[in-house]
């Protein structure tokens, strides 16, 4: 049976590259002991040159070999490295890959020494080569170096599978039905007869099994299907009641071998019509944000815990259904996570504006390949983006693109994300980013307008806001204030249009980018988070557009001070909310009760309140200012209450990480919060305290340990060792020390 081992600990790592480094025991050069993931370099959180991680590097480690696994098929699997890699064991080149998004694997079987030391050796070349998409022109984000995704160890016999497809069949029925294609690889073209079973199971009750018997006849891979059928009692998977399944396919042939491929599945039913997207049947208005993969100081390489966090801000923070996976694939672990919690995705191969030659082609092909046979069993995702984001258009390319997808999984449609009017439209659903809204009455354009076509079609905008206006979360009260405005309005324009399927707003979380773009200092801030997932104030513009029963959403777009604003005060007032009503108090005293705007945002479910003029009793400028109070009625009730002071003056340091428990394998970390708070614990948010993070046990800090707060607050990520204890963290500014919190691992 196969066996897989993973490879992230034991790695020695140099920042450049030699002919000698590939010799079993050379030692000229000082090498540092990493684990992966790990990033080539680590950068500052601003203002750097990103040409400082584009270098080829280095990186070994002794590979132990079973004597055991003699007779077997050894293959190292590889889940992202940056950008072209190539793979040597014992001084063999065992493999090569360009491409930083997608997996690959190399067969080590004829170089492995059985009988003493294996030396492994990766030399990741992560400049921009414009050989290999992304790259050849300019882009807006970066593509950090290194080996900053999982490596493992893979042991199966002579005959094994390569890949499993799941296809779930009439889901909408009350008997679904499932077709498993099994891909079975026979490198040495071997003649043998045998048998193929699959079971499908919930919390370890099978609830299906098929057997078959089958003939291997050809050399490579030879595809099988198992029949899985009259499925009464399968559950689907959906938004709210995320569904999975575990699917074993076991293999036996006479020869003898045998091999077991394990996948999670869940049944659902997604597609974009030109009347809007259905899930299950059901339309559903898509309300999403596109993400980077990307974290301060160490770009992409952050391990799983923090990729699944991601998607719990995602679902769970912002309020979002949908992702998009801009601008290429992402991390399994993401993917993982959107399944367990009902959050769709959809994916894309690399790219940005630019298309190569025919040789880049040819491998942004291979990308798409790459991209579908790895995600083709997540039932999050429900689009294969075929084409590079906002490229002109090149009908052979992407003719030969879709053809490609629909080949390989003819279960879901093709998108291709353009910016460009009249684009071609070869995919399944048109995908448009729409940078329409400037801040007046055109907010989106009507699809027909769009595509030139005199008929509706499969229609999702894709990005909007973004560059448009790019707003820091320390920025001018008013800023903050337009820029939730502007997403909430596209919110409810797509809302009132049946023929927008839903929109992708750009985007979830700041990211850094090339000195062409940005603000100056390689940060763009276009999301509604920034790159620590610390909320602007447009987050509550998404996140009060969850149901009530499932969080309660109080946020008046104010820090509550009389100079803060242009002519003083606090009004135009607004206040994103799912309640019914929010009544206002100051000093303690009612000035009234006030309703969701419908009139100016009749396309969402819970418009904004806004309150246009300071109420009678409310003072003018040079008057005394007075505390402050906001209460949200849900069910004619008083259900959510949001407090301000007067005087606000910093009276405590917040401490808080996401999690108290990681795993002791030198990469697992959670991220950890620092805020500056005043008396009722509003941050403060033009506060630049200089804070030192102090850490004690076995942990480190990812990044500097003595940094400045940002808009009142700031965050790191703890990484835990590779030894149990307990972490113990707290911060301390010059004027206030944090508690200290503790972190188990184990």
């Amino acid at each position: 049976m196969r066996k897989v081992v993973g490879l992230n600990q034991g790695w020695y790592y140099c920042d450049s590259f030699c002919e000698e480094f590939l010799q079993h025991e050379f030692d000229g050069h000082p090498w540092q002991e990493v684990t992966l993931p790990h990033a080539n370099k680590e950068i500052p959180y601003n203002y750097f040159d990103e040409r400082d991680y584009q270098f080829v590097s280095t990186y070994r480690r002794k590979l132990a070999i079973d004597p055991g696994d003699q007779n077997k098929r050894l293959f190292l699997d590889f889940e992202g490295v940056m950008a072209a890699a190539d793979v040597y064991l014992n001084q063999v080149l065992v493999g090569a890959h360009r491409g930083g998004y997608t997996p690959f694997s190399c067969d080590i079987s004829h170089a492995v020494d059985f009988g003493g030391d294996n030396q492994l050796v990766v030399v990741a070349d992560s400049t921009e080569r414009p050989d290999i998409p992304p790259f050849g022109n300019v882009m807006d984000y970066l593509c950090y170096g290194g080996i900053y995704r999982d490596v493992s160890l893979r042991v199966v016999d002579h005959v094994f599978i390569e890949n499993v497809f799941a296809k779930p069949k009439n889901v909408l029925a009350q008997a679904k039905g499932l077709e498993v294609d099994v891909y079975i690889n026979n490198p040495l073209n071997r003649a043998a007869a045998g048998q193929l079973c699959a079971s499908l199971s919930r919390d370890e009750r099978i609830i299906a099994q098929a057997c078959r018997e089958f003939k291997l006849d050809q050399l490579g891979i030879q595809v099988e299907t198992l029949n899985l059928s009259n499925l009464t009692d399968v559950e689907l998977w959906d938004l709210d009641t995320p569904n999975l399944y575990k699917l074993v396919v076991e293999l036996k042939t006479n020869l003898p071998t045998e091999d077991s491929f394990a996948v999670r599945i869940g049944f659902r039913e997604a597609v974009v019509q030109p009347d809007g997207f259905y899930l299950n049947g059901r339309r559903v208005k898509i309300r999403g944000l596109n993400r980077h993969q990307a974290w301060p100081y160490v770009g992409y390489a952050m391990p799983k815990r923090a990729q699944q966090d991601d998607a719990d801000i995602l679902k769970y923070e912002l309020g979002v259904n949908t992702v998009r996976t801009s601008h290429y694939p992402q991390s399994r672990h993401f993917l993982d996570r959107c399944d367990e919690i009902g959050l769709l995705v959809i994916e894309e191969i690399p790219g940005w504006q630019h298309i190569g030659d025919d040789q880049w082609k040819q491998l942004a092909c291979e990308h798409v390949r790459e991209m579908i046979q790895r995600d083709w069993n997540h039932p999050s995702v429900f689009l294969w983006g075929v084409r590079i984001n906002e490229s002109r258009d090149d009908h052979d390319f992407y003719t030969e693109t879709n053809r490609i997808a629909r080949e390989l999984d003819p279960t879901r449609q093709t998108c291709g994300v353009r910016v460009h009017a009249h684009s071609e439209f070869l995919e399944d659903v048109y995908t448009m980013n729409d940078f329409t809204h400037f801040g007046g009455d055109l907010v989106l354009r009507d699809q027909r307008v769009v595509t030139g076509l005199d008929h509706y079609v499969p229609y999702i905008v894709t990005e909007y806001n973004g560059h448009m206006y790019p707003t820091k979360r320390f920025d001018h009260e008013e800023r903050l204030m337009e820029h939730g405005l502007r997403h909430m309005r596209v919110l409810s324009a797509a809302g009132l249009d049946p023929h927008i399927a839903g929109t992708v707003g750009w985007c979830a979380f700041d990211y850094n980018t090339h000195y062409q773009f940005g603000s100056g200092d390689r940060i763009c801030y276009h999301g509604v988070m920034d790159m620590f997932r610390i909320p602007k104030f447009a987050a509550d513009a998404y996140r009060s557009q969850v149901d009530p029963e499932k969080g309660l959403v109080l946020s008046p777009v104010t820090i509550w001070a009389r100079g803060e604003r242009s002519i003083g005060g606090v009004f135009p007032l607004v206040i994103f909310t799912n309640c019914e009503c929010v009544e206002m108090k100051v000093d303690g005293q009612s000035v009234g009760k006030f309703f969701p705007d419908r009139l100016q945002f009749p396309g969402v479910k819970y418009p904004p309140v806004v309150i246009r003029r300071a109420p009678r009793n409310f003072g003018e400028w040079g008057s005394q200012w007075y505390d402050g109070e906001f209460i949200g009625y849900v069910d004619g009730k008083p259900a959510i209450t949001k407090k301000f002071v007067k005087n606000p003056v910093a009276s405590r340091l917040e401490i808080k990480a996401d999690h108290q428990l990681l795993c002791a394998d030198g990469a697992d970390a959670t991220r950890v919060v620092f805020s500056m708070v005043d008396q009722v614990g509003n941050l403060i948010p033009y506060i630049s305290d200089f804070i030192s993070i102090e850490v004690e046990g076995p942990g480190e800090v990812i990044g500097p340990k003595q940094v400045a707060l940002i808009g009142g607050c700031i965050a790191t990520w703890i990484k835990a060792k590779p030894t149990p204890g307990i972490i113990r963290v707290r911060a301390v500014s010059s004027r206030l020390a944090s508690e200290t919190i503790a972190i188990k691992t184990e």
